[in-house]
């Protein structure tokens, strides 16, 4: 199968690995000369999909199914009217996706549904966390803890505080899972868990998750609700909080995510990327295979500068230039990194695996050191 995918930051990573691993050719499309997927596919264009729709027409129509890896409404709206002339097949659902593209709009369906969320200000007391309707991920995200970081804050938005969600800041772990849906019939996934760093960007996935067999379920369920009332048609990821004993829906996304799939490929075999072309191809929910064994992942990000090793949410990859696909990564079973011996920093998404999530994190933790020694070495060696 000859795969186009438009996008070519972190959504964009996690599409060509997983096709790769499908076996798939790889065809990458983004408007920037210099993106992290690009050393992951087999053949790369540089093409504004909105400016120059033509060049886009004759890429995209020697493809199988084309898979969009990006946000853009207008880049999004220009694709499905090229593919739709091209008679390509779109790995995308616009009415869902208006849906989750919006925080606002997806609160309110939370609403409807009876579905528990966060409060928002100012029924809720400080701290509160503050981000951007339509931005995904952690970008723009940010924590006000007194009155006055609030009234700035809202003094500085001025008029545009309606594009904002402020809500109570809640701790506890945080978990996702994939849904899929077509035609009425849905399967809900691996639940992973996430840990985020300071600026709430997830810097690294475990699984399986450590999550009570009860609440999993009840995870589940609720995706399943949200998936049935969006009437899906394709892939969305709900992320959730588990707040002194109860869970609250942070954000959903009828879109394919990044970093998840690719821990749930390595847990369970299962490929999302694979599911999603057969349902949209065939239009039908492909069969899903019992999954015998259960492997334990963590999948983690790394920027080393000289001799230090700092761990970051994911936006460290997506600023990253070409990245490769290196097996046996100073450890690490398979590793996303542009690692070059004459130069700093660098960066590196880890991925290790073992029978249990016990063994993969004492794996993990021996590639870290491993690195380390590497970078004392190299300080010794100067």
């Amino acid at each position: 199968m000859r795969v186009a995918i438009v996008g070519g930051k972190l959504q964009g990573v996690e599409a060509s690995f997983l096709a790769h691993e499908a076996g798939w050719e790889v065809i990458l499309i983004d408007k920037k000369p210099s993106v992290p997927a690009s050393g992951l596919c087999d053949s790369f264009y540089q093409c504004d999909v909105v400016k120059d729709v033509s060049t886009l027409r004759q890429i995209i129509e020697k493809v199988d199914l084309v898979i969009p890896a990006l946000e853009d409404v207008a880049a999004l709206r220009s694709l499905k009217k090229c593919a739709a002339d091209a008679n390509v097949v779109l790995a995308y659902e616009e009415e869902a996706y208006f849906v989750t593209h919006s925080k606002k709009r997806s609160n309110h369906l939370f609403e409807k549904l009876g579905i528990p969320l966060p409060r928002t200000w100012p029924q809720c007391g400080l701290p509160i966390i503050a981000k951007p309707s339509t931005s995904s991920g952690s970008h723009g995200v940010s924590k006000l803890e007194t009155e006055r970081e609030t009234d700035d804050f809202i003094r500085r938005v001025g008029s545009r505080l309606s594009r904002w969600i402020l809500q109570e800041c809640l701790e506890g772990p945080s978990y996702s899972v994939e849904v899929l849906g077509v035609a009425g019939h849905f399967i809900v996934l691996q639940t992973t868990e996430l840990e985020m760093d300071e600026h709430y960007d997830c810097k690294r996935v475990l699984a399986p998750a450590e999550i009570p067999e009860p609440l999993d379920r009840q995870f589940k369920e609720i995706a399943l609700t949200i998936a049935k009332s969006l009437h899906l048609n394709g892939i969305m990821d709900v992320e959730v909080i588990l707040h002194k004993g109860a869970l609250k829906v942070l954000e959903i996304d009828a879109r394919l995510p990044s970093q998840t799939p690719t821990t749930v490929y390595e847990s369970t075999g299962i490929n999302m990327l694979a599911l999603l072309a057969d349902m949209f191809v065939k239009k039908e929910m492909p069969t899903v295979s019992k999954v015998e064994r259960i492997r334990g992942v963590v999948y983690e990000h790394i920027k080393v500068s000289g001799n230090s090793i700092e761990f970051w949410g994911e936006h460290i990859m997506g600023e990253a230039d070409s990245l490769k696909v290196v097996h046996d990564f100073f450890g690490a079973d398979v590793s996303l990194t542009n690692f070059n011996l004459s130069r700093f920093p660098w960066v590196a998404t880890l991925i290790t695996i073992g029978e249990s999530r016990e063994q993969a994190w004492l794996k993990r933790c021996q590639v870290i050191e491993n690195i380390k020694t590497y970078l004392e070495r190299t300080t010794i060696s100067k």
